[in-house]
């Protein structure tokens, strides 16, 4: 491992809604207009982006003249090329973590959360204006950090891709994808909208959604009663859930299999049935997927490289 002073520091940021606005509207004015049309306060958006200015500027204060550094947009995460010896950084909610984390193998990963009183901030355990104290004992390896597993697709192309919270095999747009599963030790035929395999990490949001959904309706129709009571999975327990949502059951398809653990080296394997329209992406970023049509076959299990969270 490189010396502390020679290692790179790479901060990555995300465009705050003000941002998206003026790309779409071009002017501060035509998007006051629209946002006051909708009824909202433009003003939100304002303070919004101011605060995430002033972090961003108290974090690059921090490195300038002192440290190797680089920011990145997170829209150019999955090209960008990290060094082996980098410190990465997000600067932002906790779904900038999870998206910048996937990417990652091996790297220290530190969560500042830039507005603390906007954002609760599960993964960000520092507030912007710890930086400048937290980042020597990083460099030097010298602060605690927590393990996150992962999930990890490949595809019979050579494709791949990992996930921190939750990976999703189905159709572009909501419709239903026919596929062929095989999981624990059987196989079958299966028609749905798709496929959620969730980590430790991920099981409090997508998948617990799935299950409070479901037991609701099982409970209202005279089946199992609603209970929402789930497992705490522990972030770092080698352990993916996965579940089938809306399955159909026909003559053709069957719904035997619709959920079930992946420990270890299990694996789930999906062959693609479905012509066109097919996807996998991973913690809710539909733009980075990958296709998924007749013909492919995606295995996924549990990732052999893991997270490292900085607390």
């Amino acid at each position: 491992m490189a010396a502390a002073a020679d290692r790179k520091v790479v901060v990555v940021t995300r465009r705050t809604r003000l941002d998206d606005l003026l790309a779409r509207f071009h002017t501060r004015e035509q998007a006051r207009f629209y946002v006051e049309h909708l009824g909202a306060d433009f003003s939100d958006y304002e303070q919004e982006d101011a605060t995430y200015r002033a972090a961003r500027a108290g974090v690059a204060a921090v490195l300038e003249g002192r440290y190797r550094h680089q920011f990145v947009d997170r829209q150019y995460l999955p090209n960008f090329l990290f060094g082996d010896d980098d410190v990465v950084v997000a600067l932002g909610q906790d779904g900038l973590v999870a998206n910048t984390m996937k990417y990652l193998d091996g790297h220290p990963l530190v969560g500042l959360n830039p507005d603390p009183a906007r954002w609760d901030g599960v993964l960000l355990p520092f507030h912007a204006r710890d930086f400048a104290t937290l980042l020597p004992g990083v460099l030097e390896e010298k602060r605690q950090e927590r393990a996150v597993t992962m999930v990890h697709a490949s595809l019979s192309d050579g494709q791949e891709l990992h996930a921190v919270n939750d990976l999703f095999i189905g159709p572009r747009s909501h419709t239903s994808l026919r596929y062929e599963l095989e999981a624990d030790g059987g196989r079958e035929v299966q028609s749905s909208s798709g496929l959620i395999i969730s980590t430790g990490l991920g099981s409090t949001g997508w998948l617990r959604s799935v299950v409070t959904g479901s037991t609701a309706v099982a409970g209202m129709l005279g089946g199992v009663p609603g209970n929402n009571d789930m497992r705490v999975i522990p972030w770092d327990a080698r352990e993916l859930v996965y579940v089938v949502r809306e399955p159909f059951p026909s003559r053709t398809t069957q719904v035997a299999l619709v959920c079930g653990v992946l420990r270890g080296e299990d694996r789930l394997k999906v062959r693609s049935l479905t012509p066109e329209n097919g996807v996998i992406f991973s913690d809710g970023v539909e733009a980075d997927y990958l296709q998924f049509n007749a013909g492919t076959v995606a295995e996924v299990g549990v990732a052999a490289r893991r997270g490292r969270l900085v607390v």
